[in-house]
């Protein structure tokens, strides 16, 4: 079974954020094989994909846990087919996953993903959230998988420092921190934190973005957005909130390719 190491939401190799990609065979493995493999790897996110009449299907680990929606590594899967030559250059990936069915397909020099929106409604801030992240939202909401914390400025996200053995607490997937970009070129700004999933801060986060268009769609007045990721690492995204979908966009490079041996 090839393996690969697919860095997501980047042009350039050691940015954006890396996604292992196991491309299955005939084998029968189960979900405690895969999760041994996620360990292994020891990324925030590995893809399992395996044909499925003339589609795909695709499940998602962290290194502790099965998560029900990813984009990086759903962006890393397509880029993975195109480079084998398992998916033409204007064919287009339909996947089957715990969200449904997901497309991708090559677009121009990008991968663009078809996800659904994920609508996060006003929450009050449940105790210990403020004192975890160490600073004071404008505002919380809550979707079906995050909480999602607007900041008043980028400075306050790329400058926030959260505890994240009290974010680990919270019974939810993970918390996004989101607000208006100052950078030039970009809408909003992100960070995910993740911690109760096994991964403290998520470098690029797909998925995230099926909440963050929906959210800034109001206040910005617009539908199609150019954000920004600031994790260390940093990513780039091209977000397009149409109806109850969200289309993800960007690149991805290949770091390595191997062979799983057990």
């Amino acid at each position: 079974m090839r393996i690969f190491q697919i860095d997501a939401f980047t042009d350039a190799a050691f940015k954006g954020n890396p996604a292992a990609v196991c491309l299955l065979d005939n084998r029968a493995v189960d979900a405690s094989w895969m999760q041994s493999v996620a360990a292994e790897m020891n990324l925030s996110e590995t893809a399992f994909v395996r044909p499925q009449d003339r589609d795909w299907s695709l499940r998602w680990f962290t290194p502790v846990v099965e998560v029900a929606l990813c984009g990086h590594a759903t962006l890393a899967t397509v880029h993975a087919l195109l480079e084998e030559g398992l998916l033409q250059a204007n064919g287009t990936a339909t996947f089957h996953t715990k969200s449904g069915a997901l497309t991708g397909k090559q677009v121009a020099d990008l991968i663009e993903l078809d996800f659904p929106a994920k609508i996060a409604h006003p929450c009050e801030p449940p105790e210990g959230l403020i004192e975890a992240l160490g600073t004071q939202p404008v505002r919380v909401s809550r979707n079906e998988f995050d909480y999602l914390v607007e900041m008043t400025n980028e400075d306050d996200i790329r400058s926030l420092a959260p505890d994240h053995a009290l974010l680990r607490r919270f019974a939810v997937r993970g918390v996004i921190v989101t607000s208006r970009a100052s950078t030039p070129g970009f809408d909003f700004v992100s960070r995910f934190f993740a911690p109760g999933s096994g991964v403290d801060e998520d470098p690029v986060t797909g998925s995230a973005h099926c909440a963050l268009a929906p959210y800034w769609a109001p206040r910005l007045g617009k539908t199609e957005f150019m954000a920004y990721q600031a994790s260390p690492r940093g990513g780039v995204l091209r977000v397009t909130l149409a109806g109850d979908r969200v289309r993800l966009a960007g690149r991805a490079v290949t770091v390595f390719r191997g062979e799983l041996r057990v």
